[in-house]
């Protein structure tokens, strides 16, 4: 089935800091529903989907599963059924980072995990290289410059196109650029922060050192892990089936859903229906409303998800009255 040839006609893409790599501002994300327990015929539809939207960006990492490896081995079974002809339109990132396999050298930010993890990860993906390869979060016991060099040995070996680091601090990342730029290694293309109107963090200690130092920024959990939806807006079936928080391999906890954060998201809610949106939407033009912003990437569970976030890029701009309110809810 030929994909659709008009895919890039409303897309608006984004530059990704000063680099030359644009990137669609929505991304698809492999993470929890990509893996060995997931429908192959749903994970083709939605990433076909995605791609006949304009979405080219699909975002991976070498624990994605379950089990860890699992979203790579399909993903790469679904390049080579629906994309090969293609490959030289998508952006295709993974990441290293977190426990792999047992030992020493199976977690973290050594050389030595890094480099192995990168290998196996083009392995399972059937792929030569990467477009996007990240450090997935700063190793509190491996020097800096150590997990940087092999970033750049990666980018150096053609393995990856651009470095990138995940979940580093302004401080931290402040630190990695100034370290890859002392040693004139690859450049920190992009950062990969969590950021969403229930955390927003980078707002104070990220965005102002990307900015300056010309990084591009893919944030994730733009939703919440599903929370900034209209999933559980309904009062009489707060855990619905087939949300995250009824799956019980999901990192999101029913608990989490306290009556205070669902009546905030309720009277979100109310502002997205006067903008003609969606509660996500609105979420989504609400990450994207800034600038420093790249891209946001989604997590989803079938098609109608992925169509439905895509339509946020229709309008992505908030006026003055509508900021205020939404700052008054989220700090209720």
């Amino acid at each position: 089935m030929p994909f659709n040839p008009d895919r890039y006609k409303d897309m608006p893409y984004r530059r990704c800091g000063r680099s030359g790599l644009m990137l669609p501002p929505i991304a698809l994300g492999l993470w929890h529903n990509f893996g060995g327990k997931a429908d192959h015929d749903t994970c083709r539809a939605m990433l076909r989907t995605a791609f006949d939207l304009g979405v080219t960006h699909f975002d991976l990492a070498n624990n994605y599963g379950p089990p860890p490896g699992a979203a790579e081995e399909r993903f790469g079974r679904i390049l080579q059924e629906d994309f090969s002809a293609h490959r030289d339109e998508l952006i295709i990132s993974t990441k290293a980072g977190y426990y792999m396999w047992p030992g020493p050298y199976g977690d973290w930010g050594s050389r030595k995990y890094l480099i192995a993890s990168i290998d196996q990860s083009l392995k399972r993906m059937g792929l030569d290289y990467v477009d996007i390869f990240y450090s997935h979060r700063p190793d509190p016991n491996t020097p800096m410059e150590e997990t940087l060099g092999a970033l750049e040995q990666i980018v150096r070996q053609g393995k990856a196109l651009y470095a990138g680091i995940s979940s580093y601090n302004g401080a931290q990342y402040v630190k990695a650029a100034e370290t890859v730029a002392r040693h004139d290694w690859a450049p920190i293309t992009i950062h990969q922060p969590v950021y969403n109107m229930l955390n927003r963090w980078v707002e104070h200690d990220l965005l102002d050192y990307t900015e300056a130092y010309g990084a591009g920024v893919a944030v994730f959990s733009p939703l919440a892990q599903g929370i900034l939806t209209s999933k559980y807006l309904d009062p009489s079936r707060t855990v619905p089936e087939q949300s995250r928080a009824a799956d019980p391999d999901s990192f999101l906890n029913a608990d989490a859903l306290t009556p205070e954060l669902l009546d905030k998201v309720r009277r979100l809610a109310k502002i997205a229906e006067r903008r003609g949106q969606t509660m996500a939407q609105m979420a989504l033009s609400w990450v994207l409303r800034d600038p420093r912003v790249t891209t946001a990437i989604i997590g989803a569970r079938t098609p109608a998800q992925i169509e439905d976030c895509v339509g946020c890029v229709k309008n992505v701009k908030f006026d003055g009255d509508e900021l205020r309110e939404i700052d008054e809810i989220l700090a209720s």
